[in-house]
C-alpha cells in the first residue's frame, strides 16, 4: 500500500484532479478512513482537497454536529505543534480528559471518528499546508512509527504539490498539460527512457549552461547526486528501490550566481503516462527553481539541510536572512516569546548561539 500511495502522489503532481485518489491511498496505508490536503490561499483563507471517503465530511461535521471552533487547530497553534513536530497527533495538542469529554470529540464520536494526524509541508515559501489523516473511533491512537511514515509521505506530497498547486490555478487547469507547463515560471524538462529531453519550457532553456546542460539531447547535471536521482527516476520501479528516493530537493552549484539552483525530480508512472499523448514516452519530469535573491531561503531546504522541523526552518529562514525576530514572528502568526523559544531550539540543534552565526551558516549552505 505504501508504494501505491507514493505512485498516486507522483501521478497527482501532473493530474491535480486525481489528488482525492492519492489522498485516499495515503489513508489506506494506515487503514484509516481518509485524508485531507489543507493549504493556505493568497486571500488568507484555506483551501482543501478531500480524499474520496471524506468528501463532504468536514462540512457535515461543522454544520450538523459541532458549531464551535476547531479545537485541534486552535490548540495546535497555541501549543506550537506546527513548530515542534514533523508530524503531530491528538496527544500533542489536547489532554486525555478533553479527548474523552470535550464537545468537539463528543461530536466526532457521533460520526464514528476520533484521532487525527497532521504532517505540515511547505510546497512554496508563501504556502502553509498539511496532510491530515482521520482515524475511526474503533482504532487506537497514532504511534510514533505511524507519524514517521506520515512524515515521509508528506515529503512526497510536498514535492508533488509544488507542481500540482500551479496546475490547479484557473488558467492552468483549463490548458493542456504541455501548454500549462510552458507557462510555468520555473524550468521544466520532460525526460524519456533514454534521458533525452522530449519537452522543455522557455524558463528551462534559459537555465541551460548554468548547472545543467544538454549533451546529445540528454539532460545532464553538473552534480553526480542529481544525475543519479534522474537516472533512478527514469528507471523507477517503486520507492522500494531506495527508501529515500526523491524525498528531498537537490541543490546544484552554478556559474552565473552564488545561489544554487533547486532541482526536483519526479518519476512518471504508467498512470501518469495515460493522461495524454504528451506523456506517452515520458519517464521523469524535472523542475528547476532559480531562487529569488530577495526572498529568504526555501524552508524545506533549510529543514533538510539542518535537520530541523518545518516550523523551526521557517523561522530560521526568516531570521537568518536578516528579518528581525519580532517581524518574523508576526509573519508566522506566532508571539515573539514563542519565536524566541523556537529560535533557541534552532541554535541548540545547529550548535550556534547568535543570529549573525545563523545568517552565516545559511549563507554558506545556500552557496553549496
Amino acid at each position: 500500500m505504501f508504494n501505491d500511495a507514493v505512485e498516486a502522489i507522483f501521478d497527482a503532481a501532473l493530474a491535480p484532479a486525481s489528488w482525492p485518489t492519492a489522498l485516499q491511498k495515503i489513508a489506506d496505508c494506515f487503514a484509516d478512513i481518509g485524508s485531507v490536503l489543507l493549504y493556505g490561499r493568497d486571500d488568507g483563507g484555506f483551501g482543501y482537497i478531500e480524499s474520496e471517503a471524506l468528501a463532504g465530511k468536514a462540512t457535515e461535521f461543522f454544520s450538523d454536529y459541532y458549531r464551535g471552533p476547531d479545537l485541534r487547530a486552535v490548540r495546535a497553534v497555541e501549543r506550537g505543534a506546527f513548530l515542534k513536530h514533523d508530524a503531530f497527533t491528538d496527544r500533542h495538542v489536547v489532554t486525555e480528559e478533553e479527548i474523552e469529554s470535550h464537545p468537539y470529540y463528543v461530536a466526532l464520536a457521533r460520526m464514528r471518528l476520533k484521532y487525527f494526524a497532521n504532517a505540515p509541508i511547505c510546497p512554496d515559501w508563501r504556502i502553509v499546508a498539511g496532510v491530515v489523516i482521520q482515524r475511526s473511533i474503533d482504532r487506537p491512537p497514532y504511534s510514533d512509527d505511524e507519524l514517521r511514515t506520515l512524515t515521509f509521505l508528506g515529503r512526497h506530497v510536498e514535492k508533488a504539490f509544488r507542481l500540482g498547486m500551479r496546475l490547479l490555478d484557473g488558467e492552468m487547469a483549463q490548458a493542456g498539460l504541455g501548454e500549462a507547463l510552458t507557462r510555468l515560471k520555473m524550468g521544466v524538462f520532460v525526460i524519456d527512457s533514454s534521458c533525452r529531453i522530449s519537452f522543455q519550457n522557455e524558463e528551462g532553456a534559459r537555465l541551460l549552461g548554468d548547472g545543467l546542460s544538454v549533451a546529445g539531447d540528454r539532460l545532464t547535471f553538473h552534480s553526480t547526486i542529481a544525475q543519479r536521482q534522474l537516472d533512478m527516476a527514469v528507471n523507477y520501479r517503486g520507492p522500494a528501490d531506495d527508501g529515500d528516493f526523491g524525498a528531498k530537493a537537490l541543490m546544484i552549484g552554478r556559474v552565473r550566481s552564488e545561489q544554487p539552483l533547486t532541482i526536483y525530480v519526479l518519476p512518471i508512472t504508467r498512470k501518469s503516462s495515460a493522461h495524454g499523448d504528451f506523456l506517452t514516452h515520458a519517464r521523469a519530469i524535472v523542475l528547476v527553481n532559480d531562487p529569488d535573491n530577495s526572498e529568504p531561503p526555501d524552508p524545506s531546504l533549510v529543514r533538510d539541510l539542518l535537520g530541523l522541523t518545518l516550523g523551526e526552518a521557517r523561522l530560521a529562514s526568516l531570521v537568518g536572512s536578516g528579518i528581525r525576530l519580532r517581524d518574523a514572528a508576526n509573519r508566522l502568526g506566532i508571539t515573539e516569546m514563542t519565536a524566541r523559544t523556537v529560535l533557541k531550539r534552532v541554535f541548540d540543534k545547529t550548535n550556534i548561539s547568535r543570529q549573525p552565526e545563523l545568517a552565516t551558516l545559511l549563507a554558506k549552505l545556500m552557496r553549496c
